[in-house]
């Protein structure tokens, strides 16, 4: 079992997607000959052949029209924005025609397509390369949407959606793309979509998280540890729609949560787990519920980019906050 990158789980999930089923097409800017900005489709043209990977105009609106039309023709495209912060071009495109495809034909069409965004900060991009707008996507109804967070969650999320019959937004996070390896195996598996996954067990506080803050909150986990604080850390990989039951549960048994995330405060992710145990499981809370998000700013250029990111210092501040209450 092979140990690769995230941006490498993507490119094997592809290439297995690719070879698994003929009706899947690769295509966006620079995804054919050039591999990607960030190599995620790397070697593709070279196996699969232009027909089926498809370098594309510099226009997003167009890319995801394009994945719209071929999708209710029975294909299944995967449109890839350079960066997430390019996306917004295609909103419009998302929100009346992908999302509401089933709807609008009373299911005689579905629209099983992939739109890939790069997101997040960490890695000194300049301006509208370091969004992420989980968020926005979530409020599209018909549209489901996937964060993962490692190389083995990568693979295999990528390779449910692409199964899925209905339109899927896949974040991926850049500053994990190359960060750390995983034991991946090529085995064509799709991981469950929908659901959240405990990647640590825990008694006292509930740390909940996703794409790229995920690390983060592990080596918050792990500080806690050495204090002898059992943290459970939560993954919710599929934001829309969100495992709530899950998150519950876990709440039940440590009492405390903590959200982190590294989108905007103001209506994120992170509001709306935090209103879902407020309706459903406040008579299990031992404490407030903490958000730890970033600023409700423009992500600055690289000399702020630190701070304004949440932090593991940031997580174990709330965490405290919360485990000292009452």
């Amino acid at each position: 079992m092979a140990q690769i990158t995230l941006v490498e789980a993507v490119n094997l999930a592809l290439a297995r997607a690719l070879q698994d089923d003929e009706s899947v097409v690769v295509l966006g800017e620079d995804v054919g000959t050039d591999g990607g900005v960030f190599r995620a489709t790397q070697g593709l043209l070279g196996r699969f052949g232009p027909e089926r990977v498809i370098d594309t105009p510099l226009a997003e609106a167009l890319i995801t029209g394009m994945a719209i039309g071929m999708a209710v023709e029975k294909l299944r495209p995967v449109a890839e924005m350079q960066f997430a912060g390019f996306g917004y071009a295609t909103i419009d495109q998302i929100l009346n025609h992908a999302g509401r495809m089933r709807h609008r034909t009373q299911g005689r069409l579905s629209c099983p397509m992939v739109l890939r965004m790069p997101c997040g900060a960490g890695i000194h991009a300049p301006e509208h390369h370091s969004e992420s707008p989980e968020a926005i996507y979530a409020h599209i109804p018909g549209i489901r949407v996937v964060y993962p967070s490692s190389p083995r969650r990568a693979y295999g999320l990528l390779l449910a959606a692409i199964r899925d019959p209905d339109p899927v937004v896949f974040l991926e996070p850049t500053r994990l793309y190359r960060l750390f390896k995983e034991e991946v195996s090529d085995d064509g598996q799709a991981a469950p979509l929908d659901v959240c996954y405990t990647l640590r067990e825990g008694t006292d506080i509930t740390l909940v998280s996703w794409g790229g803050m995920v690390p983060e909150t592990l080596a918050a986990a792990d500080a806690l540890a050495e204090e002898g604080i059992a943290a459970e850390v939560m993954d919710v990989a599929t934001v829309k729609p969100l495992d709530m039951d899950a998150i519950l549960a876990s709440v039940a048994r440590t009492g405390r949560c903590v959200i982190v995330t590294e989108a905007p405060r103001t209506c994120s992710i992170a509001s709306e787990i935090a209103a879902g145990l407020a309706e459903d499981g406040l008579l299990t809370l031992l404490a407030p519920v903490r958000r730890v998000t970033a600023y409700d700013v423009v992500v600055p250029l690289p000399r702020l980019e630190q701070h304004y990111m949440p932090g593991k210092a940031r997580i174990l501040e709330a965490a405290k906050n919360v485990l000292a209450f009452g």
